[in-house]
């Protein structure tokens, strides 16, 4: 009986931690948006030189590795249905394949994946060190609003510049597509680029691109989150990017089967 109620103790006190987590979470969003909403009514406009910045930052220091990861991706995708499309006749329809699965799925989430790992963590570790250096303490004494200096720049820019990362890694992994069709499948150039574009529609672009903003918020609010809950020093800085970037992928994935999930069934 002892075990059964030291069991259900550590039940009902995970249960206590994860809500914290989730109304301290959402409190840093709802503070965020309100910020970015109402920051020009109340004359506290969020300045453009530090989202410029962090614009530069995320999207073009980041264009590089989307491009190629998309692209090698577009061409191991190319490869193995070519394995099993041309056992059946169906070479040619590797181009729509392509094209239609990097502008769905694979375009948007591996990009917003390289992004969680590469700004997620250096968005976690920059607050972080801030909070543990009590630079975050020292914004409040001077009636600084951190949400406001520091999380809503971050979302503007990424907000911004995933749907563009998104767009060169649907393109790079189409071209990853070609390279394989066109010079080791044999397929003709312009026979390979119309059946590309005939199958691929204007709802495969628009369901990728209404993902990466999800993800954009996903990925700086997250790491923001961490950030501000950093502690101990510079090891905490380092296991709050773990969990940082953890925590980005698992939600990336659960947000796109549920955006997907709600495009399949809803025939949006």
């Amino acid at each position: 009986m002892s075990k059964i109620l030291n069991y259900l103790e550590s039940v009902g006190r995970i249960v206590k931690e994860w809500y914290q987590v989730l109304v301290q979470f959402l409190d840093l969003t709802t503070e965020t948006f309100y910020w970015i909403v109402f920051g020009a009514v109340k004359n506290r406009p969020v300045k453009r030189v530090p989202v410029f910045e962090q614009m530069v930052f995320m999207g073009a220091k980041s264009i590089i590795i989307v491009f190629f990861v998309t692209l090698f991706t577009g061409v191991v995708l190319a490869m193995q249905s070519a394995y099993q499309l041309t056992k059946m006749g169906g070479t040619i329809y590797v181009a729509s394949l392509v094209a239609v699965s990097m502008c769905r799925e694979l375009g948007p989430v591996l990009t917003a994946l390289v992004i969680a790992g590469r700004i997620g963590a250096a968005i976690t570790a920059e607050i972080g060190s801030m909070q543990v250096n009590e630079q975050i303490e020292a914004l409040d004494t001077m009636a600084i609003n951190p949400v406001r200096f520091l999380v809503v720049p971050k979302l503007l820019a990424l907000f911004l510049m995933l749907p563009c990362l998104t767009v060169i890694g649907d393109v790079a992994g189409m071209i990853g597509g070609y390279i394989v069709g066109v010079f080791n499948l044999k397929i003709n150039s312009y026979l390979y680029l119309q059946t590309s574009f005939n199958y691929l529609t204007l709802k495969d672009i628009y369901t990728g691109l209404s993902k990466s903003f999800i993800f954009a918020v996903i990925i700086v609010l997250v790491g923001c989150y961490q950030g501000f809950h950093t502690r101990g020093g510079a090891v905490g800085v380092g296991r709050a990017t773990t969990i940082s970037v953890v925590t980005s992928f698992i939600l990336i994935i659960i947000a796109d089967a549920i955006v997907t999930g709600i495009y399949y069934f809803s025939n949006i």
